[in-house]
């Protein structure tokens, strides 16, 4: 008696292979690495041209190595810093390219993001922005500085800056300008330009844009930005540092 042959068994699919996963701590400790960072830059405790170890960067920025070695290719991607055999990661050095560079980067963006602040911000945001500036020209006038002055006037500065590309509601346009303006104040701090004394032409430059902000006045608001930044820029070009080889 002959007997039927059993049916094949289907062969069991192998399980697909299970994505890698991102830990929500770990990126959330990358992100705090990297903003850690960004504050060292800001206070001038890393400088350009700065060598600085994995190990020292976990020190000063008091997190794991994990979340600081997951940090650099952000770093490297921006051209904040670059690994150097035997040496470790090298602070981006300032130069002539990088100058005109990175304030070439700042126009571009903050042209366009004048032009969206002069027909949307409120005229009480403005006053309030008015005081701040007004406040920092106040005390540069002093016959002695007060020594926080120079710490609020760059939140006051940059905070108006960072306001206008904010507002602008492209989260791809802040990061590239948050990432550049790291760039642009490496500069600074290598060029020593700010000081009390230039705080006075900048915050004179700085109100006489905002009253055509005031006014609504796109077209003159734009015009009075870039001679801001140009004049911030000559500033930098004319340093000794930047010309000498």
């Amino acid at each position: 008696m002959s007997t039927s042959a059993k049916p094949a068994r289907k062969a069991r699919a192998k399980p697909a292979p299970a994505l890698a996963l991102v830990r929500p701590e770990s990126s959330s400790q990358r992100a705090r690495a990297y903003q850690g960072f960004t504050q060292q830059i800001l206070s001038g405790n890393i400088r350009p041209g700065q060598f600085v170890s994995q190990r020292e960067l976990m020190t000063l920025l008091d997190m794991p190595l994990g979340a600081v070695r997951e940090m650099i290719p952000r770093l490297e991607a921006g051209g904040l810093v670059k690994t150097v055999p035997q040496r470790g990661l090298q602070i981006a050095h300032v130069d002539l390219k990088l100058v005109r560079n990175a304030f070439q980067v700042r126009s571009l963006i903050e042209r366009e993001a004048v032009r969206h602040f002069a027909a949307t911000v409120s005229a009480a945001e403005l006053e309030t922005i008015t005081a701040s500036h007004q406040d920092i020209l106040q005390r540069a006038s002093a016959d002695v500085p007060d020594a926080a002055l120079l710490d609020d006037a760059q939140a006051v500065d940059w905070g108006l800056h960072d306001r206008m590309v904010d507002a602008l509601g492209n989260e791809i346009i802040s990061e590239i300008y948050r990432v550049n303006s790291l760039r642009v104040r490496l500069i600074k701090l290598e060029q020593s330009v700010i000081t009390p004394a230039r705080l006075i032409p900048a915050m004179q430059e700085h109100l006489r844009f905002i009253a055509a902000l005031q006014q609504r006045d796109a077209t003159a608001a734009v015009q009075l930005l870039e001679a801001h930044l140009d004049s911030a820029r000559n500033r930098v070009l004319t340093a000794d540092s930047i010309l000498s080889p």
